[in-house]
């Protein structure tokens, strides 16, 4: 795994060849490989946005109207989880803890975490990104 986040970091996303170099560099099978590649949520196929949006789905979250903030990131960006808007400005990704319970819902944008937010503090989160 920490082969995996380390070509991840560097790249933004684990290109296809990965596996089977991996797999070949620890003397490991390609399924293995593959198998916690796909098994892990936190590893892209693709190279992300821009700006990388997650937005937390544990039940502290969706207890405190992260499902509202969801629903409204979807129809503002016109994409679902996993998915990169069309002028590659936002990957949004689906979170199931940011460990921020006390201050739900929380998202992160760019690695950096925001709580309480609120559909308005949303808004004001992504325009400022410049992207939005």
């Amino acid at each position: 795994m920490p082969i995996l986040h380390a070509i991840q970091d560097r790249l933004g996303f684990l290109p296809p060849e990965t596996a089977p170099r991996v797999a070949d560099g620890l003397n490991l099978s390609r399924a293995d490989v593959h198998g916690v590649i796909t098994f892990y949520h936190d590893f892209r196929s693709a190279p992300p946005g821009r700006h990388v949006l997650k937005i937390c789905r544990a039940e502290a979250c969706q207890a405190m109207g992260a499902q509202a903030l969801e629903a409204r990131l979807k129809a503002r960006l016109g994409i679902d989880f996993g998915q990169t808007t069309p002028d590659g400005a936002i990957t949004l990704e689906p979170v199931y803890c940011l460990g921020n319970c006390a201050l739900s819902p929380a998202v992160m944008i760019d690695g950096d975490l925001h709580g309480r937010v609120t559909p308005g503090r949303l808004d004001a989160l992504l325009s400022s990104t410049g992207d939005r």
